[in-house]
């Protein structure tokens, strides 16, 4: 099947991508540029990726969403928070309806590049705050998309009913390396160690049992 992979160059999407290519031809790459402020770090991990495996790589501006959406993740907002993804305090990280933007667009370029569907890498980790990350959003929009599209254009959600520590323990069979992969909300040019993001990766890959291989400010 051909398919679109959203890759945002996060651990999530990366092995979204090398998991895909394992049963399916990737025709594109699509990265958004929408002002988060780790949106400069992360892309720079999604083309070094793209480049990796000879993927055809689009990065689309979405420069309104800086602009007129409220979320502290994004560079118009306020300080990222620091906790788990189950505390409350961790939904101003959310972009309202991201997700269902992104899909939007990605299903208007995937029907114009002849693929069949689009790989989005949501996990169930993700499903505590971000309701455009649930597997009810993502199967609804599916049904949108295959009725708004020529081709009947499918979501594939690889990594939909599992958690980050088995995303990691997967992409690393697949010889994935997490140092090319990019978490803090907080941007920089270190890992802050501390944000949400963050301590979820650090978790993940102690979870797992494989060395991280991040370097962080603390």
């Amino acid at each position: 099947m051909k398919t679109l992979i959203l890759l945002s160059g996060g651990i999530d999407s990366v092995t979204a991508l090398y998991y895909t290519l394992q049963e399916h031809s990737v025709t594109a790459a699509l990265s958004f540029h929408y002002g988060s402020k780790h949106n400069d770090q992360e892309l720079k991990f999604a083309a070094w990726h793209a480049n990796q495996t000879g993927i055809h790589h689009e990065i689309i501006s979405l420069d309104f969403i800086n602009k007129l959406f409220k979320s502290d993740l994004l560079q118009s907002g306020g300080e990222i928070p620091e906790g788990r993804y189950n505390q409350e305090n961790m939904q101003s990280t959310v972009v309202p309806f991201r997700n269902g933007i992104m899909l939007s667009i990605a299903a208007g370029l995937a029907e114009s590049l002849g693929a069949e569907a689009i790989v989005i890498a949501a996990h169930s980790g993700d499903h505590a705050i971000y309701p455009d990350c649930r597997n009810d959003f993502l199967l609804k929009m599916e049904a949108a998309i295959t009725a708004g599209t020529y081709a009947g254009i499918r979501i594939l959600a690889p990594f939909a009913n599992v958690d980050k520590t088995e995303i990691i323990r997967r992409g690393t069979k697949l010889g994935i390396d997490y140092s090319q992969t990019w978490s803090c909300y907080c941007g920089g040019t270190l890992h802050c160690g501390h944000c949400g993001t963050c301590t979820e990766r650090k978790e993940s890959f102690a979870l797992a049992g494989i060395p991280d291989p991040t370097l962080y400010k603390e």
